[in-house]
Order: structure tokens, then C-alpha cells, then sequence
């Protein structure tokens, strides 16, 4: 599995939220820790009463945390295309090691990255052993490309679109479908570190799955062109579905509403 680089993950959830970007990755740090994780420092600091010590001890909590985060994130998605079972027992003894009592926070940072970036949720199967299983957001089965002989879940990238056709009235221009993945670090013709050239997976590679659909828009002059849901978005998730992800992630409604084409 390809590693993906630390700082093109996640932003900070305080820059998620609220925002259609919300569900991709954009080029920027990983989740930052919260206000309360940085009480705990992985590495003992030395008593200092002065302000400047108490921000050092917390700006080396986070790098440790996001270093942590990143290596369960890698380790994650090498389960993920080898389609294992992930046994929590795993997750502290190989990757958290001598910082296992910081596996709460990392594991959810990691969670949220995959959900948000890759467009995975991973389900708990086990309680009482701790196993979990790696599913696709909202039930998409759409099959990953290869790269790099591996494969890399884009879903993060579809459900990015599904949602902002949703929000903008069922259908959106593209100008503004790639002025809000601007946003993210995602631009047409450009290589995405994840998603690779992300108009031929709008334009084509999805279009012909049948999840998207990109047609000019009626009488438009010069032409313009626009997305909407296609057959198989449809018969795969619904429009509920999509507005209970995009709340359960942005915590409340959108500010960002692309408007509907003419």
C-alpha cells in the first residue's frame, strides 16, 4: 500500500465542519488533537509554570498524536486492500505499542480520516473481542482503481460530489463542483495523491459505473456542462442517507450551496 503523505489527509475538524468539503481529503495537516488530549503528553515534560512550556508540551502532544495517526491510518488501509478483519489487539501491540493508552483519540482520528478522505467506515463485528470490518461509505460498492498495484479507496471523492449535487437542488455546474474541490487541494487535470486525475474519475471512470451523470447544460451557450446522481447512486444509497452522513459529519447544515444551474 502506497503511504500517503501526513499532510495530505485531514484538516482540522474545526475547518471541516460546516463545509461540503467535509467529505474528501484536502492538502493540509492531519486532525488536529483536541483541546483536552493535549493534558496528557505521550513523553514526560519537565515541570515548567510558564505559558511557552505548557505550548511546547501541547504542540509535541499533537505531532505525536498525528505521527500516531498516520501509521494506524497506513495500517488500516493495507487491511483494507487485503480485505482482513482488524482485531484491536492488533492496532495496540503493532502500531500503538509503548503508547497504547492514547488509542482512543488516534483510533478515532484515523476513523474520521478514513471516513472523510477515503470514503470508509469501519464497523465493529466483535465486542467483546474487538474486531472490525472495513465498509464502504453509504453502502457504494463502486470498484476501487489500482495504483501502484494497490488498490486506494476514492470513495471520499464521489460521496464529495453526490453531496453537493444534493445540496445544490439535484444537479450542480461543474465550475462549481471544482471550485469547491479547489478547496480541498483537488483540481482537474492535476494528480491527486489519492484520488489520482480527478476529472476522469467524474467524467468518465464514474460516469460510465453509472453513479454520475455529466451532460451540457439545456441551451447553454457557450456550453457548460453539470452533474447529477446517476441510475446507479440511486439504486445503491438515497438522499436521506447522504443528508444523515453529511450531518453526522459537519454537525450541522452546510454553508456552502452551489446554485442550481439554469
Amino acid at each position: 500500500m502506497p503511504v500517503v503523505p501526513t499532510n495530505e489527509l485531514c484538516t482540522s475538524e474545526e475547518d471541516l465542519q460546516g463545509q461540503i468539503q467535509a467529505q474528501g481529503p484536502v492538502e493540509a495537516q492531519l486532525l488536529g488533537a483536541e483541546a483536552e488530549d493535549a493534558s496528557t503528553p505521550v513523553a514526560s515534560f519537565p515541570p515548567d509554570s510558564s505559558s511557552s512550556a505548557a505550548v511546547d508540551a501541547e504542540i509535541l502532544f499533537k505531532q505525536a498524536v498525528n505521527v500516531m495517526t498516520a501509521e494506524l491510518l497506513e495500517f488500516l488501509l493495507h487491511k483494507y486492500g487485503t480485505k482482513e478483519p482488524i482485531f484491536q489487539a492488533e492496532m495496540l501491540n503493532r502500531v500503538l505499542r509503548d503508547n497504547q493508552a492514547h488509542f482512543p483519540v488516534v483510533f478515532r482520528k484515523a476513523t474520521q480520516c478514513l471516513q472523510l478522505a477515503f470514503g470508509v467506515d469501519i464497523k465493529e463485528v466483535d465486542h467483546r473481542e474487538h474486531i472490525y470490518v472495513m465498509v464502504p461509505t453509504l453502502g457504494l460498492t463502486l470498484n476501487e482503481m489500482q495504483r501502484g498495484g494497490q488498490s486506494i479507496p476514492k470513495a471520499g471523492l464521489l460521496v464529495t460530489v453526490l453531496s453537493l449535487i444534493l445540496v445544490a437542488g439535484d444537479r450542480v455546474c461543474e465550475e462549481k463542483v471544482w471550485g469547491a474541490l479547489s478547496k480541498m487541494g483537488v483540481f482537474a487535470g492535476i494528480e491527486h495523491c489519492i484520488y489520482g486525475e480527478p476529472k476522469e474519475l467524474l467524467t468518465q471512470v464514474w460516469v460510465q459505473a453509472g453513479y454520475l451523470e455529466y451532460r451540457q447544460v439545456p441551451y447553454s451557450h457557450p456550453a457548460r456542462y453539470e452533474f447529477l446522481w446517476g441510475p446507479r447512486a440511486y439504486a445503491e444509497t438515497s438522499k436521506q442517507q447522504v443528508k444523515d452522513y453529511m450531518h453526522r459529519v459537519n454537525g450541522r447544515r452546510p454553508r456552502f450551496f452551489p446554485p442550481r444551474c439554469a
